[in-house]
């Protein structure tokens, strides 16, 4: 097996790099069979924005801190715990976006889409989906959609559900709801199309936000699953991100 391996800048990655550099025989990119990242979960994140287009999938071992999506870091057996390790596919969203004055923009996230409102007033959007309006009005903060692997984070902290991964569900969730007041947000399948409108976006601006890659000035934007753009992310047996989502749900 021909590991490659990528880490962050903190102390304890570039530790970690180096005593793996000094036990195995790690390879460039382009020669690699799999793909190490060592880091945090926003590193992992950014890995597999990275290398999403290289055909590897992704071990990650945590030097970062919560390490939700990463593998217990160790030196010993690295080979052998790749080749047992379970696969799990993460896909997409694609976020198309239109600002305020015409420009046209497009960007992926494997956690969620989500706007938030730039002023001092609440955002005042449209939401429909598959081309039916659902609500005409949405007065809030914000709002976003989640994928089942990024339930747990942003999605979770403003009151969404945590979506089990194989349910073929995204997370629609408000960030502090207005009007309506009592909408807790809604389970949507993974192949609608949904789109917000921003209905006042001179007065009310918006920020549009796909992991962690920023559209300012939003006026409309469209979220559909990318299921063309699979990453494939490896996790010891008994440990994988479908247990842990789902043990998520009792984690009080």
């Amino acid at each position: 097996m021909k590991i490659a391996c990528v880490a962050s800048q903190s102390p304890r990655a570039q530790e970690g790099l180096r005593l793996l550099q000094a036990r195995y025989v790690l390879v460039p990119l382009q020669e690699a069979d799999v793909l190490v990242a060592l880091g945090g979960d926003g590193f992992l994140l950014d890995t597999l924005h990275t290398y999403m287009d290289s055909g590897l999938p992704i071990y990650g071992m945590n030097r970062g801190t919560v390490g939700f999506l990463m593998n217990v870091y160790a030196e010993e057996d690295l080979p052998q715990r790749i080749a047992a390790a379970q696969k799990d596919m993460l896909y997409p969203l694609r976020m198309k976006t239109r600002t305020a004055s015409g420009e046209e923009e497009e960007a992926l996230a494997f956690n969620e889409v989500s706007l938030i409102r730039y002023s001092g007033q609440s955002a005042n959007i449209r939401l429909a989906i598959n081309g039916r309006t659902r609500l005409d009005k949405l007065i809030c903060d914000g709002i976003l959609v989640a994928t089942p692997a990024g339930s747990t984070a942003y999605n979770f902290s403003a009151g969404g559900p945590v979506v089990p991964i194989g349910i073929n569900a995204l997370a629609l969730t408000p960030v502090s709801p207005f009007r309506p007041r009592k909408w807790p947000g809604a389970l949507v399948p993974n192949t609608a199309v949904i789109e917000f409108t921003n209905l006042d976006p001179e007065k009310r601006p918006l920020g549009a936000a796909a992991d962690g890659y920023e559209v300012t000035h939003a006026a409309w934007v469209q979220i559909t699953e990318d299921r063309t753009r699979p990453v494939t992310v490896l996790f010891d047996p008994g440990h994988s991100l479908e247990d842990r989502v789902f043990s998520e749900q009792f984690a009080y």
